[in-house]
């Protein structure tokens, strides 16, 4: 049960984030075409890749 859990929670946070970013890469549009390709490389970062970066700020 409890593993459930955070496997729901797992998909809700990538949910979450699948929609943030699927907003930035709208808002990229709207650039400069000099900031254009970092805002969608930044835009187009995989979770998991998120994931991990994150847990490397958490774990300083």
């Amino acid at each position: 049960m409890l593993t459930s859990l955070f496997m729901l929670a797992g998909c809700s946070n990538q949910a979450v984030y699948d929609n943030i970013q699927h907003n930035n890469r709208n808002s990229c549009y709207k650039k400069p075409p000099s900031q254009y390709d970092a805002c969608m490389k930044a835009a187009n970062k995989p979770y998991d890749q998120y994931e991990r970066e994150r847990e490397e700020v958490n774990a300083q």
